[in-house]
């Protein structure tokens, strides 16, 4: 539910209704906007029949989120929510570059690759250290070792890391070493995956399922948000339908659909979203002009030599390219590559 205050509202009642709320066994979240204060309460509203809380000083009116998804829905928090980390900033008006190889392979290609993205003012380096294969005779990434050259490269190029983790076990290595911990498609409803980045502080990008429902994949944000981490990115890399000429549709209706639900980021895949070197530009494109707060891109300096997804990998001369028609579609509609 939201509890909206009065105009005027001191900070000795809001703490106060705050505190009545976690007494009664609610999650609260307080938000100060310029003219009023909410608080967005989680719990069983059952127990509240018998407690009125609209009597409740510096109260104005209590409304119910009527959405399953709670913490996540813009009726709990209406203002988009951007993570910053280390000073670059993911939603509002920012479009976030996150660009590097599917998987690390060794540290000269990461070093060669970071060097290109950065220059061309990506922020983020992506690489796959643990990697999920369809094949277990696929290369699986090299571990601990490909987290230890992401986080060199990053340091020397003044960029985050984002890479996949699939197993909590694996954890404490990529705390280590990450600024953001990508969920994979694969992953989006392993609830007990879900439940434990919950408990941790550090941002987690959300990737939506193959065949999941932008309901679906909201819920799935929720049991991150529930969990007490509310630093959670959404990822639009495509569903699957019966269309055979691309590896998965894109779905970039999803992104202003998404933003009427939910004050989270979301960023867009077009990599894995089409599996095509020659979509990946204008998907990329179109993403921006469709209002993303970023995008994904695998870049590879020889795609066919790549150990994974070379098929869906541009080279950095094209990464350049993308990332000035990016800036140009970014200003037109008043948002900024950060």
């Amino acid at each position: 539910m939201i509890i909206v205050l009065k105009k005027g509202a001191t900070d000795e009642q809001i703490n106060h209704v705050a505190s009545k709320l976690t007494e009664f066994g609610f999650q609260t979240h307080i938000s100060k906007g310029t003219e009023r204060t909410i608080i967005g309460a989680i719990g069983d509203e059952r127990t509240l029949r018998d407690k009125p809380l609209s009597s409740i000083p510096g109260v104005e009116k209590v409304l119910p989120i009527v959405k399953p998804f709670k913490l996540v829905s813009k009726d709990f928090k209406a203002e988009p929510t951007v993570i910053d980390i280390k000073g670059i900033k993911i939603g509002g008006g920012n479009v976030a570059v996150m660009a590097g190889p599917c998987s690390v392979e060794n540290r000269d290609m990461l070093f060669a690759i970071g060097k290109r993205v950065s220059e061309a003012g990506a922020k983020i380096l992506r690489g796959g250290a643990f990697k999920p294969r369809s094949s277990p005779y696929a290369f699986q990434g090299l571990g601990v070792e490909g987290l230890k050259y992401l986080r060199e490269v990053a340091d020397e190029y003044g960029m985050l890391v984002i890479t996949e983790m699939m197993d909590p076990r694996d954890m404490d290595d990529i705390l280590k070493y990450t600024d953001i911990i990508q969920i994979g498609a694969r992953n989006m409803q392993n609830f007990r995956l879900l439940r434990e980045l919950g408990t941790i502080k550090t941002p987690v990008m959300l990737k939506r399922g193959l065949c999941a429902t932008i309901k679906e994949f909201l819920m799935a944000a929720e049991y991150i948000a529930a969990g007490g981490n509310h630093q959670v990115i959404l990822c639009e890399r495509g569903i699957r339908t019966y269309e055979t000429e691309t590896r998965n549709t894109l779905d970039l209706s999803a992104v202003p659909v998404v933003q009427s639900n939910t004050h989270l980021p979301i960023i867009v895949d077009p990599s894995h979203g089409t599996g095509r070197r020659d979509c990946i530009l204008p998907m990329a494109q179109a993403a921006v002009a469709a209002g993303a707060d970023g995008v994904m891109i695998e870049v590879h300096n020889c795609p066919e030599d790549a150990m994974s997804d070379g098929d869906q990998s541009i080279v950095p001369d094209d990464f350049d390219i993308l990332m000035k028609r990016m800036r140009v579609i970014a200003e037109a509609i008043g948002k900024k590559i950060s």
